[in-house]
């Protein structure tokens, strides 16, 4: 019976919308990644339901006739989670849970189910912790039924405290709690990053899944734990690295994804701070994603809203051995090319000699032109170690190495 169970609240169905703001290719997409999401927290994605409309119903977030279709096959297919692509408001969660009458989840809540899945140091544990105790905080009355309800009778009557703000009142001390946890953690990390020195730190940034863990073991030599799965590295892991005659820290950071819950942004801000005191930034970028160029765009608008837009960058793309691209048939005259026809030369001549930050096509898997990024690290690294340090000291970095 318990099996049974089981089985059933691992199957999902993924909700998303076709609207105003995502036309129907990128709601695509978006449900790509969602059931990709739903793998990783270990769900099974049956079937996708999606709808036209301008915006999100206000109540239930689809139309009440598209909700009963999604209800009826929930029931007939004992479907045990339905899992929605944006984040739903209290109201909405509320709704749509008396419809379905199933486990409701938002992409927000799948991707704090992640991250609570992967932490692994008590850093990582307690910003997890924080960000999803806000995001309960106003969903209390869905979620939180630890006490019976109020008894009534002779020497009952009266106001009390409700159910609703008992919960209310312990989930707030827990964010003080929290919060003051992070405090003291967030020093602890500062002075680590005190005590490494002048040395040129160099951070890993790019969208979720796309090799920084992969490329940070060869480059460093180290066993960074790395998998095919989105989330796979959460703490941040900072190796000493050598390239010719110049020493640098590298730090492996947590991968971003488009729409960000911001209450991940706010409690893991002393990871973030790693991205933020970086002298330089290799934006890793998965090139035989067909998107990837909107993953650039995600990652730099959040690197944006961290004040980190501004530093000095080295643009990475990886997994050019898993890269392939469309072809046009010689009789097809009516096929326009496009970016999806583009071989690798041509996204190396786009990107090499039209855009403002250097770039370096490679594989870290397979170790394709690792030593053009080893040399083109170098150079960038270079770059700040010589404004840093006095000219005499690269000297001897330079006499070091050769003897």
């Amino acid at each position: 019976m318990i099996e049974q169970k089981k089985a059933k609240s691992e199957k999902a169905v993924l909700i998303g919308i076709i609207s105003q703001q995502q036309d129907e290719t990128q709601s695509t997409e978006y449900l790509d990644e969602l059931e990709f999401l739903t793998l990783t927290a270990g769900g099974v994605a049956v079937k996708r339901f999606v709808q036209k409309m301008e915006r999100p119903n206000p109540k239930t977030f689809l139309g009440t006739g598209k909700l009963e279709e999604v209800r009826d096959y929930i029931v007939s297919n004992a479907i045990g989670t339905a899992i929605f692509d944006d984040e739903l408001s209290p109201a909405q969660l509320r709704n749509i849970e008396k419809i379905l009458d199933c486990k409701i989840l938002d992409r927000t809540n799948l991707i704090l189910d992640i991250f609570a899945q992967r932490a692994q140091t008590s850093s990582a544990k307690t910003q997890v912790e924080l960000a999803q105790c806000q995001y309960l905080l106003p969903r209390l009355t869905r979620l939180w039924t630890h006490l019976d309800k109020q008894k009534g009778g002779i020497g009952m009557r009266g106001p009390g405290e409700t159910e609703i703000e008992t919960d209310r009142r312990i989930i707030n001390d827990r964010i003080v709690l929290l919060k003051k946890k992070l405090k003291t953690i967030d020093k602890q990390m500062a002075v680590q990053r005190k005590n490494r020195g002048k040395m040129v730190r160099v951070a890993l940034v790019g969208y979720t899944n796309v090799g920084k863990s992969t490329l940070m073991n060869v480059i460093s030599k180290s066993a960074v734990f790395a998998e095919n799965k989105l989330f796979a590295t959460l703490d941040t892991t900072v190796r000493k690295v050598v390239i010719k005659n110049i020493p640098f820290l590298m730090t492996d950071t947590v991968g971003f994804i488009r729409k960000l819950p911001t209450q991940l942004v706010e409690s893991f801000k002393s990871t973030l701070d790693e991205v933020r005191e970086a002298d330089l930034l290799l934006h890793i970028v998965d090139i035989s994603h067909p998107n990837f160029e909107d993953h650039i765009a995600s990652v730099n608008s959040i690197l944006a809203d961290i004040k980190c837009a501004d530093k000095p960058s080295l643009m990475v793309f990886n997994k050019i051995d898993a890269y392939s691209h469309e072809t046009i048939d010689k009789d097809d005259i009516i096929t326009e090319r496009g970016k999806k026809h583009y071989t690798l030369q041509d996204w190396e001549k786009t990107w090499m000699n039209d855009y403002e930050v250097p770039s370096i096509f490679i594989s870290a898997l397979n170790k394709d032109n690792l030593e053009k990024f080893k040399d083109k690290s170098y150079e960038e690294v270079k770059k700040i170690h010589i404004q840093r340090f006095p000219y005499n000291d690269f000297l001897y970095y330079e006499y070091k190495e050769d003897a």
